[in-house]
């Protein structure tokens, strides 16, 4: 019941938040959980309600409230010590929260912040940004804007007409050492790989040997 109601509620997402990217966390997060022997009845509820408040979704009030998640809880008629243990992971999970210094504070919320930033990686991860640039009317490449340095958590979350490029350049690239599992560490660091070699190739393509070298400079 839970994940219909999940469903129900992410349907319509066509920005990468979809009940197709909360399929792939949950998955892979039962996967981590195994290895890390954690407790997999939270860690399959913190990722299946993770996204129900974001704040690109439903606004600043949601998040802060986690209204959605409330609500699909007592729905599902979740005990109230684990209610309390999913809310409180899900306020920590985020990759503008980590630019603030939130840390998930515990195992099974480590786990899905792992596994939602793996999901950003990868072949996912490229397509993932392609759909958000498509969704919001934004370039994918423009070979004179290049991506913004040293961010913080305000400058992330304001809107900007920026690119699904310098993106990659701006959050994407930064996850892999943001891994708070063994288990995020390695799948984190394959689909770090995919990326890097995704933007060699879209460069040469491009015949910007500028951004070439851009990127040269920033994995060092």
């Amino acid at each position: 019941m839970l994940e219909k109601n999940v469903y129900q509620l992410l349907s319509q997402d066509a920005s990468g938040h979809s009940i197709d990217h909360i399929q792939r966390v949950l998955d892979l997060s039962i996967t981590f959980a195994k290895k890390e022997k954690a407790n997999l009845d939270i860690v399959r509820y913190i990722a299946l309600l993770h996204d129900v408040d974001d704040y690109k979704l439903f606004g600043e009030e949601n998040a802060k409230n986690l209204t959605n998640a409330k609500q699909l809880m007592q729905k599902e008629k979740i005990p109230m010590d684990k209610q309390t243990l999913v809310l409180k992971g899900i306020q920590e999970i985020g990759y503008s929260k980590r630019l603030k210094g939130v840390v998930p504070s515990f195992l099974e919320a480590q786990i899905v912040s792992d596994a939602d930033m793996c999901d950003a990686l990868g072949a996912h991860g490229i397509l993932r940004t392609f759909q958000f640039s498509l969704n919001h009317d934004r370039p994918f490449f423009d070979a004179s804007s290049f991506p913004r340095e040293d961010l913080t958590a305000e400058r992330y979350t304001q809107k900007k007409d920026d690119t699904g490029i310098n993106h990659f350049f701006e959050k994407i690239l930064k996850l892999k050492d943001l891994m708070l599992t063994p288990s995020g560490q390695e799948e984190a660091l394959k689909r770090h790989q995919i990326v890097v070699d995704f933007l060699y190739h879209y460069f040469q393509e491009e015949n910007a040997q500028e951004w070439i070298d851009y990127l040269n400079n920033y994995l060092k």
